[in-house]
């Protein structure tokens, strides 16, 4: 059944297009459990990228060439390291160290400023994301800091499905500070 789209907040953001295609389509989360869009209508929810898994224990997931193991996000033909072309889906450890970061103060119309974009490095694997649920300015925010996956709402379509984004929280003496 296709649903519209019609938030404001989530078509500022650029969301509706990716909520309908998995509704549409039933985008797979490459996990071989449900597809995207079987996991909407069982849960409401419709994660923002293919690799954030949802449930009750919310992780990231790459694929990883398994000739070099190389990691990537997403879908991959060949692997850009070794060329190789086989590939496995592994889990991403939820916590990881900030190992780069920028206070963003200019974005696109509809994204509120100021805030975080970091790259943490989860056990090996670097991921990009934004750090949430801290006050963005260089006293609050470090290198080295520890941080955890976090799911948050990006707003919901018109017929109640739930867009659910990702970021990292700082955790530990960073999330008290």
């Amino acid at each position: 059944m296709h649903r519209r789209c019609d938030s404001d907040h989530l078509l500022a953001q650029g969301w509706c297009a990716r909520i309908e295609r998995v509704l549409v389509f039933g985008d797979a989360i490459g996990t071989g459990e449900d597809t995207l869009a079987e996991q909407a209508q069982r849960t409401g929810q419709v994660p923002l990228v293919d690799y954030l898994v949802l449930g009750d224990e919310p992780h990231l997931v790459a694929v990883e060439c398994t000739k070099c193991g190389a990691r990537y996000f997403d879908r991959r033909n060949a692997c850009a390291s070794c060329f190789g072309d086989q590939f496995k889906t592994v889990p991403i450890d939820n916590d990881g160290v900030l190992r780069s970061f920028t206070i963003v103060a200019h974005a696109g119309p509809g994204v509120e400023v100021p805030f975080v974009a970091g790259v943490i490095d989860c056990g090996g694997t670097s991921v990009r994301g934004n750090v949430i649920n801290v006050e963005p300015d260089p006293d609050n925010v470090t290198l080295g800091m520890a941080v955890r996956l976090a799911t948050y709402s990006l707003g919901q379509d018109d017929n109640g499905t739930e867009a659910i984004g990702f970021g990292y929280e700082p955790v530990g003496a960073a999330a008290a500070g």
